[in-house]
């Protein structure tokens, strides 16, 4: 495994990777400004004079190759997942480089876990998919929850939106997402029922009870890779769902600044008869994605992480901990009570 110390953030002129440079640069490193497209990588660099820039599209193996010298961390913020997931955390293990991403893909995911755990695991880095506002929040809320244990009869994560203003990227990997999305029943990952089942959650403010359809996301593939859990059933808010399929919704702000987009995140885990909730709130989920990465960077360059392989965000660090970084960031997180365990559904 390489021991420098350089940090490749591939997608960065995209609308979430422009908020993780920000946030690395704002931490003291210097990440290695990669994508696609040399043009738009340009109005990027223009921000930070001295910051390397290198190009590369996900299908070139060799410019990838290329591209990765001398990187100890790579950082995929560019979707859709499901084509630059694999080939880029391939070329980060080949070059003895960790990996991170944002994606929401199951499938995703999955093919990340099921190719690459033994090559990560034999070249001595971690590849983290998901280590992202969805994925990689519920993962650590649900083992922040689980107070130690590893195991849970049943899980359920409620992520709550104010309103969805989508990103071109994301519209796009909803194209071509395509895949049954998955939960878990009976301890196996089965297909969602068609169609998705719908219900009312009482989320903490600032949403209170909304209605909400069982939609899941690459939390369920996260959360199982290190947990033994019967039942994992994910909901989110159907208002901003609505949004996010309407072609008419506008895209969030373009100029770096935050959306005034408000979310909560309500995760209730049982063992046998206690339930236990944990809830977080804050400030556009496309913005919170950074800080949440740049714990993970900087945690596989300092060494506070849990062996190599492809692993859950929760597997690889420790949930409680991170957590607690991401409260005390002025981009992060904020406690509060969870409705969960007396939901009585």
């Amino acid at each position: 495994m390489t021991t420098r110390g350089a940090v490749l953030v591939y997608g960065a002129a995209g609308h979430t990777g422009a908020f993780v440079v920000d946030e690395l640069v704002r931490r003291g490193l210097a990440p290695v400004l990669a994508g696609r497209s040399a043009e738009r990588l340009a109005g990027v660099a223009a921000r930070y004079p001295g910051l390397e820039v290198r190009t590369a599209r996900a299908d070139d193996p060799a410019a990838l190759r290329a591209a990765l010298d001398g990187v100890a961390v790579v950082v995929n913020c560019a979707g859709p997942f499901l084509d630059t997931a694999r080939p880029l955390a391939g070329a980060a293990v080949a070059a003895g480089a960790h990996y991170l991403d944002v994606t929401a893909e199951q499938p995703a995911v999955r093919l990340l876990y099921e190719e690459l755990d033994a090559p990560a695991r034999a070249a001595g880095v971690a590849v983290v998919p998901a280590m992202a506002f969805y994925g990689g929040l519920a993962d650590l809320l649900v083992t922040a929850a689980l107070q130690g244990e590893r195991d849970a009869d049943a899980v359920e994560v409620a992520v709550g939106l104010d309103h969805w203003w989508p990103t071109a990227g994301t519209r796009v990997t909803g194209e071509r997402n395509t895949a049954t999305r998955l939960v878990v029943r009976g301890g196996r990952l089965v297909p969602l029922a068609d169609p998705a089942p719908t219900g009312r959650w009482p989320f903490p403010a600032p949403l209170g009870e909304q209605p909400v359809v069982q939609q899941p996301f690459s939390e369920v593939l996260t959360v199982t890779r290190h947990l033994a859990v019967g039942e994992l059933t994910s909901y989110l808010t159907s208002g901003p769902l609505e949004e996010l399929r309407d072609e008419r919704t506008p895209p969030p702000p373009t100029d770096g600044e935050r959306s005034s987009q408000r979310f909560v995140v309500d995760v209730a885990v049982r063992r046998g008869a206690v339930t236990r909730g944990l809830a977080v709130t804050g400030h556009d989920i496309y913005a919170v994605s950074a800080p949440i990465l740049a714990e993970g960077v900087v945690r596989l360059l300092d060494g506070r992480h849990r062996g190599a392989g492809a692993l859950g965000p929760a597997e690889a660090f420790d949930a409680t901990d991170v957590l607690a970084a991401l409260e005390a960031h002025p981009l992060g997180l904020t406690t509060v009570p969870s409705a969960a365990p007396r939901r009585g559904r």
